[in-house]
């Protein structure tokens, strides 16, 4: 029986970048021994045990056959004979395929140390086309190391787009694309997560809401990029600087502006009501991939508010108001601060204006801070009845905002 450290533990050490969890592949044993050593079997749908020290994930080395569709269609098989070189020659990627021994030294048969070198995205072998998943990952990797200056493989790309062609991408159940996609949107540059699904035409199968954005123009005065999937692009990589890792503020930014897919052709570059017409097309991507309620939810708000608080400084102090309300803003405070963000990513995910100033982002935050401060104790109430008291306490959250904004 022999262990080897592998996968990201190794990777992200020859990248020079502070490992996360350390899993290692054992060669040689068998489910019994592991048990009998102390380990805790905790794999499912393969032998995966935790060691009883370190909690660290140990998994036996195992080949898999292709046997049906879609990413569960494989058959496993972790017999002892396995080698370590068969067991590396089952993952994804190049840079993810090396070992490393107790003493330090690499096995890499498959060259991601010299990919790692190169900066490039490799598939290790033509298996990486039998599992749909992988070029979600793939997608996702870029996303994470485009930062780095990695791209992916010509051969790679060319493989994804006849994986898209054999219909291979159909299979993948929308709680996986989920995952997927949410991981994507706490990666530091999640623009290359559409690019690559784009560049393998399976963004159109996975998400064609924002597949259709695209090719559709926008007012160049404001919007110099002037294509809109592009805009999406960059909106995407703006939530990524101002809220790194925040997956619930990249969904939204997303999603915000899939309404400009809809306008009719005579309309444009104009989007007038985009920001309604968007609202169906957010909810039909929530049903579809299954998207958890607080993802939906800032996505709805993001998108039905997003051109008013752009203009919150002509908005006057009861619309601004009833825009925090209309959000849920008192009684769910984080709202306010989360479609803070998204607007801000809005703005700056425009060419050149990457690091413009947001005041509405400050302006929103102060209004609503002073709403938070009137209470019904604050104001008198003698008289009244529950709809008075109401209207009272809104007339003060008024003045309050007012006083705020002034």
């Amino acid at each position: 029986m022999k262990a080897y450290l592998v996968g990201g533990a190794v990777r992200d050490r020859l990248l020079g970048r502070v490992g996360g969890d350390r899993d290692w592949v054992v060669v040689g044993s068998t489910p019994e021994q592991m048990l009998a050593l102390g380990y805790k079997a905790v794999g499912r749908d393969f032998p995966v045990f935790l060691h009883p020290q370190s909690n660290e994930e140990y998994a036996l080395a195992r080949t898999e056959r292709k046997a049906g569709r879609g990413y569960r269609g494989f058959v496993v098989d972790a017999d002892p004979s396995v080698t370590l070189e068969e067991d590396l020659a089952r993952r994804d990627l190049s840079i993810n395929a090396i070992a490393e021994t107790a003493d330090g030294s690499l096995i890499d048969p498959f060259g991601g140390a010299a990919d790692i070198a190169t900066r490039v995205l490799r598939h290790v072998s033509d298996a990486f086309a039998e599992d749909p998943v992988r070029l979600l990952r793939l997608a996702r990797f870029a996303a994470r190391f485009a930062p780095m200056g990695f791209t992916v493989a010509p051969e790679t790309l060319a493989l994804g787009r006849a994986m898209v062609a054999r219909g291979e991408i159909d299979h993948l159940v929308p709680e996986r694309v989920w995952q997927e996609l949410r991981k994507a949107l706490g990666e530091p540059q999640p623009s290359a997560f559409l690019r690559v699904l784009r560049d393998c035409r399976a963004l159109d199968r996975i998400l064609p809401e924002v597949d259709a954005l695209y090719g559709v123009p926008q007012p160049p005065e404001h919007h110099p990029e002037v294509d809109t999937g592009l805009h999406a692009e960059q909106v995407l990589d703006a939530a990524a600087r101002i809220a790194p890792g925040d997956a619930l503020i990249g969904f939204a930014a997303l999603v915000h502006d899939l309404g400009k897919a809809l306008t009719p052709k005579h309309e444009l570059p104009r989007h007038v009501g985009h920001e309604h017409s968007g609202l169906a097309a957010i909810e039909t991507v929530c049903a579809r991939l299954k998207v958890p309620g607080d993802y939906r939810e800032l996505a709805l708000i993001a998108c039905r508010e997003h051109l008013n608080v752009h203009r919150l400084v002509e908005l006057r102090p009861a619309a601004v108001h009833d825009l925090i309300v209309r959000c849920d803003g008192l009684r769910r405070p984080e709202r306010i601060a989360q479609l803070a963000l998204v607007c801000q990513a809005d703005a700056q995910g425009r060419l050149g204006r990457e690091t413009a100033a947001y005041p509405p982002a400050a302006r929103l935050t102060a209004a609503q801070r002073a709403m938070l401060a009137v209470s019904t104790a604050d104001i008198d109430t003698t008289g009244l009845t529950g709809p008075g008291i109401g209207e009272r306490l809104r007339q003060a959250r008024i003045d309050a905002v007012r006083s705020a904004l002034d």
